[in-house]
């Protein structure tokens, strides 16, 4: 499942993460903040119009995600 696709409070675990799908400088972002295979991962809610963006619990952190970048990251629950 990709973590857009997540419903909210359900605890998961980062399966796989799809770097070619994301441009440089999300791709940057995602791995300075811990994104990687093995992470628990917790979408907490999303935004208003269009569901984007999209809040998620990497570890202690909070990070808003757009749905673009969400996509290219898959989940299994945990």
């Amino acid at each position: 499942m990709r973590l857009d696709e997540l419903p909210s409070r359900q605890a998961s675990c980062i399966s796989a993460i799809d770097w070619d799908g994301l441009d440089d400088k999300a791709a940057r972002r995602l791995r300075e903040l811990g994104f990687d295979e093995g992470v628990a991962i917790e979408t907490l809610h999303r935004g208003p119009i269009g569901l984007d963006p999209i809040a998620v619990r990497v570890g202690r952190m909070t990070i808003a995600l757009r749905k673009a970048v969400a996509a290219a990251v898959t989940v299994v629950p945990a």
